[in-house]
Formats: structure tokens, sequence, C-alpha cells
């Protein structure tokens, strides 16, 4: 992949460069991202699991001065689905679009991964059961609905987030309905789980 020189004199934002589609490094390319020192890691979207961990093992493994800071990030849709696969080559960080609608049922998952505690292990397993895969099951019968399902959830909750932006279309109103369904799902699954442990 062609690299963008992009640093401290174009910006002094931190960047973090997307793969997905077309836009896929190599780990070569993923090694000379260290050489741009506001570049500050590499988010992925893509779900190549085998490629990612190409790329984190020839960072870390570069001898570069920023090898050990830079930083890898799940952008998957739903990344909560491919949380432990993900974890488990060293992309232990996930960006979480249910957190928009649904931050309980995110923050509670994401506890749940992080922590290593008795009972945890059944929250993960609890959530990827009644809540993740009802919500990208939905997600998936429309092209865009990663990004539509997610701006009416976030409307639903009272925040300001605009239309979608063509080719995606709006969530139909039967579809929105069901996403409100899968999130009460959700939250009573939470429920049980704390009343079962108070």
């Amino acid at each position: 992949m062609n690299t963008v020189k992009c640093d401290e004199r174009t910006t002094r934002l931190s960047g973090l460069p997307y793969q997905r589609a077309d836009a896929v490094f190599d780990p070569a390319a993923a090694v000379e991202l260290l050489d741009i020192p506001n570049v500050v890691g590499i988010k992925d979207g893509r779900g190549d699991v085998d490629a990612m961990l190409r790329l984190v093992t020839a960072v870390r493994t570069s001898g570069h001065p920023r090898a050990a800071e830079f930083g890898f990030l799940n952008g998957l849709p739903t990344a909560e689905l491919s949380a432990r696969a993900y974890a488990a080559i060293g992309v232990e960080s996930y960006s979480s679009a249910v957190h928009c609608f649904a931050p309980d049922i995110a923050t509670a998952f994401h506890r749940a991964v992080r922590d290593d505690e008795e009972g945890e292990e059944e929250a993960q397993r609890t959530l990827l059961t009644e809540f993740y895969p009802p919500f990208a099951a939905l997600r998936d019968r429309v092209p865009g609905y990663a990004v539509s399902l997610v701006k009416a959830g976030a409307q639903v909750a009272g925040l300001s987030v605009g239309p979608v932006r063509p080719p995606l279309v709006k969530a139909t109103p039967e579809h929105v309905a069901q996403r409100a369904s899968i999130v009460d799902r959700g939250r009573t699954a939470l429920r049980r789980l704390e009343e079962s442990r108070a």
C-alpha cells in the first residue's frame, strides 16, 4: 500500500489509519508507519485475523523505538463479536458502535472482557447469545445498516446525529422497532445477571 506522508508539519493531530476495503497494509507498510510520529496505530475494519496478527507481529518485533506504544484497534462493525479473537493476537482495544445507543450493554460487555473475575465469563456468554448476534443479524439485512441502525438508536436516545448519507439508506420503522426489541432483550439479560449475583 502506498502511504500518504502526513507528519507534524502537516498536522499536529494524531492519526489512526483505518484499514478496510482496498486500503490494506502489509507488514512492511505497517512498520513504515512507525516513522511517522503522529500516526499512533492502525484501526482494522477487514476482519482478517491472520493478516492482522502479521501486522502486530511485524510492528512489535521491528526493534523500532515506537514499537511497544503503537496501537492496534479492532474497528469491525459490532466489534464485540470478534473482541476475543482480536485480544488473542494482541489487539485488546475495539470501537463499540453499540455504545452510541446502548452504553449500559456495551460497558457491561467491555468490563466482562477486560476483567478476569469470576462471573465475567458468564456475562460475556450471555451478551454474546442474547444481544450481539441478534443485533448483528439485523444489521446484516441491509447494506449500510452498520451505520443506519446505530444512528437510529442514537436518535431514539436523544442524540442529534443527523441523517445517513447516500448511498446508505435510513433504517425502516420496522427495523428500528426490531433494534429496540433486541436492546430490551439485552437489558433484560443484564438485569438477570445482576440479580443472580446479588
